[in-house]
């Protein structure tokens, strides 16, 4: 178990290390000026200064040095907690996402429960019915789910809940009441995904030999599918969850920008629009922690569902 443990927190610790270095790369090796897109966040066009003057600009940043060393000292900066000084709102990122990190962690946490919640009863159902029409509606209701754009779903329930029913707000972090067309939103495409993958496993699980025993058993399709079966057709519908959860987070982007909602995500949009390298370079680095963390804790959750995970033998190829 031990050595199973370290082996996923290694991975993890490589995976965080790979998308570091990947944002480094992309942001900062692209062929565009790094100095110039600093300058104009702050308004100030690099043909203005004079060569003295730019040299000294590429000093301040670190700029001067070889990329290696750029990446070396970044990185260590970043080990210590110090992800840069925002260009635009010239404050330390740390603190930047600190503020915004909040309202964005729990519109997050209540979309997943909405998923987990809407995603499993839409399975469950989906498996125990045996009427084929409400058979047949309920497997194709989760490809309809995945298939609609996070954004029209947004507008479109802004249109009707808000516009015209006038139950919920339709911007803004003003209480709970706020949360729930964003949560409804990003929980939709989740929810209908994980309902796929649990529906299938679930009707492959039923047709084990174990389940036959339990109903000669006289055990009702209820209590088959409850007790006996849930626990096995699970561990696909974890490992896709884990998955999920993490694109979950990434996706408050699209979703805090539908509803003017203030977090991380339309922090993202914000400082993409603007340019503002460290700030995209923080937020792409605790989306890849949010992302590694989720499944990290699937990972440990293997062996609480099914133990052979961590006794299962090597293959050996010839």
């Amino acid at each position: 178990m031990l050595r199973y443990v370290v082996g996923r927190v290694a991975q993890a610790l490589l995976v965080l290390w790979a998308a570091y270095t990947v944002t480094f790369v992309v942001l900062y090796l692209l062929p565009s000026d790094p100095v110039a897109l600093m300058l104009a966040a702050n308004n100030v066009e690099l043909d203005s200064l004079t060569p003295d003057q730019v040299a000294a600009a590429r000093a301040r940043f670190g700029l001067d040095q070889p990329v290696h060393l750029q990446y070396v000292h970044l990185l260590v900066r970043a080990l210590h907690g110090d992800l840069g000084t925002s260009l635009t709102a010239h404050v330390p990122v740390t603190q930047l996402l600190a503020s915004r990190l909040p309202p964005t962690l729990v519109l997050s946490l209540v979309a997943v429960v909405l998923a987990v919640v809407g995603g499993v009863a839409l399975a469950f159902l989906a498996a125990y019915v045996q009427w084929r029409p409400a058979r047949l509606l309920l497997s194709r209701l989760p490809s309809l789910g995945v298939s609609l754009p996070t954004f029209w779903v947004g507008l479109l329930l802004i249109q009707v809940f808000a516009f015209t029913l006038h139950w919920v707000p339709a911007t803004g972090n003003l209480g709970w009441r706020s949360l729930v067309l964003p949560a409804v939103t990003m929980a939709i495409p989740t929810s209908a995904s994980l309902a796929q993958v649990l529906t299938r496993s679930l009707r492959d699980t039923l047709d084990e030999p174990y389940v036959t025993t339990a109903r000669a058993k006289g055990l009702s399709r209820f209590q088959v599918q409850l007790r006996h079966a849930s626990r096995n057709a699970a561990l696909p519908a974890l490992t896709i969850l884990g998955l999920l959860v993490g694109a979950t987070v990434t996706g408050a982007v699209t979703v805090e920008t539908v509803f003017s909602r203030i977090g991380v995500g339309r922090l993202a949009a914000e400082s993409v629009l603007a340019q503002d390298i460290p700030v995209v370079q923080g937020i792409v680095v605790v989306a890849a922690v949010a992302f590694v963390g989720v499944n990290l804790l699937v990972d440990l959750l293997y062996p609480l569902v099914d133990p052979r995970v961590v006794h299962a033998p090597k293959v050996v190829r010839p």
